[in-house]
């Protein structure tokens, strides 16, 4: 099927303890590619990523890179977590080695129509939600990308007549500019500063999300949130169909809220969906995201039923405002997933009752003005951990002046913090982990994260 990868030299930089690089390596290996893999990290780091490409003729360097493998190959693919301006991009550039990633090869081979979904929050719920309703129709349903999994390993199973559904992150889609594609379906939930440690600033990230619709045609649809001032801007660069979606007003093009029921109204036809009352995961956010999907799985073929099915049915994902248990009266969330301070003012903003709140950990270049202001208004009682404890702390000072609430403690570590936490929490209230920050300070990943925090909850 795919002969251009035969018997090439090809680098992949960065697997990654996340798996990143693992979908890639295995698909070029298996099209008879010579692969080696380089990474900053060594084996023990990377042995579940390692593990899955037992038995397959790949060759590691690990520990650190090599200038070799980035000059004397056909081939380098670069993995989301590697920095823009590495050195060793550079040499390869220098040397006129062809820079690729998983999800370009992915783009320019997948036959079937792409879904494509992005925004600084709520991107993995929604692509978890279309994918289960699309996963009602008749239709064969693929769901990958940013949300866990590469799909280039199922390539071969991939039929024209299926669908995919993909969450995009800024650097997947930042990359694709260079192949000049946009998915057929484009999504986009909201826009707010993330990841500015990693791009120049916020135009240049706003630039790599907007790759989302700027090779889209005519025939394509994209899906906007209509309630967020920066999309809203985009209409007019949009060369495809424009559906709005929004929780404040009724929408000629697309969904909105209508006496307490989604109503979609597409190519002026309008079918009510759900009653809100119906929906499983808590907060407004969550509203938005039943929105947009509801909009881009109707497109894809899906019916009222399918929809209502699964939104009255969702109880969301693992470390999104994940309920995990309650015990004497108090309920505990896991919400790992919040490395932004806007996840974690959504999260807080979802609940009536009072929050002790578990946060902290390590910035990506974020404002934090807003998420202190957002813990005074909705907490009870903050504990902090991590690299930005101490900088919360002096925001929340400032801002309430002497003021009494909220009480706030600083934690050594994720066990004390959630001793503390528990001690603090009576019945009818609730303890959130919503860090609004990352977690690479203290933790693999927010997904370690949010493990350790349920599993001393199930043990108390």
């Amino acid at each position: 099927m795919h002969y251009e990868f035969k018997n090439k030299k090809i680098t992949v930089m960065g697997l990654g303890s996340f798996g990143g690089g693992v979908g890639v390596a295995q698909f070029l290996a298996k099209q008879g590619a010579l692969v080696t893999i380089t990474d900053l990290r060594n084996m023990p780091e990377l042995s579940s990523s390692i593990k899955q490409l037992e038995g397959l003729p790949i060759s590691y360097k690990l520990g650190g890179h090599y200038e070799e493998d980035f000059i004397n190959t056909d081939m380098v693919i670069v993995n989301p977590a590697v920095p823009e301006n590495s050195k060793f991009l550079q040499i390869a550039r220098n040397n006129q080695v062809p820079l690729n990633t998983e999800i370009n090869i992915f783009f320019s081979l997948c036959p079937a129509p792409i879904i494509g979904i992005t925004g600084s929050n709520g991107k993995s719920t929604t692509t978890a939600l279309v994918g289960k309703v699309l996963q009602q129709t008749s239709r064969t349903t693929w769901i990958g990308g940013n949300i866990g999994r590469s799909l280039l390993t199922n390539l071969e199973e991939i039929k024209s007549q299926g669908i995919v559904v993909l969450e995009l992150s800024s650097f997947q889609l930042k990359e694709l500019s260079s192949i000049k594609k946009s998915p057929h379906i484009s999504v986009v939930t909201n826009v707010s500063p993330n990841h500015l440690d990693r791009h120049i600033g916020m135009d240049d990230y706003i630039q790599a999300k907007k790759t989302i619709i700027t090779y889209q045609r005519p025939e394509d649809y994209a899906i906007l949130n209509y309630d967020d001032t920066e999309v809203r801007r985009w209409e007019q660069e949009c060369k495809s169909h424009v559906l709005w979606y929004s929780t404040r007003q009724s929408i000629k093009n697309g969904a909105w809220i209508k006496d307490g029921s989604i109503v979609l109204s597409v190519h002026g036809q309008e079918r009510v969906i759900v009653c809100t009352s119906g929906i499983k995961i808590p907060g407004g956010h969550n509203l938005q995201n039943i929105l947009a999907a509801s909009c881009a799985a109707h497109l894809a073929g899906a019916h009222e039923q399918h929809m209502e099915r699964i939104v009255t049915s969702f109880g969301g994902l693992e470390h999104r405002l994940e309920f995990v248990r309650e015990i004497h009266g108090v309920r505990y969330y896991n919400d790992s997933k919040a490395t932004t301070p806007e996840s974690a003012i959504a999260a807080m903003r979802a609940f009536q009752e009072p929050i002790i709140l578990i946060a902290g950990g390590i910035d990506k270049g974020s404002n934090f003005e807003k998420f202190a202001e957002t813990c005074i208004q909705q907490t009870k009682a903050i504990v902090l951990i991590g690299k930005m404890a101490q900088k919360i702390q002096e925001l929340i000072l400032q801002k309430t002046d002497g003021e009494k609430k909220p009480s706030i403690c600083i934690s050594n570590t994720f066990r004390e913090a959630f001793q503390q936490a528990h001690g603090i929490a009576k019945p009818g209230e609730i303890v959130l982990l919503s860090p609004a920050c990352a977690s690479y300070d203290m933790f693999l990943n927010y997904e370690e994260r949010g493990r350790q925090f349920k599993n001393m909850v199930q043990a108390l």
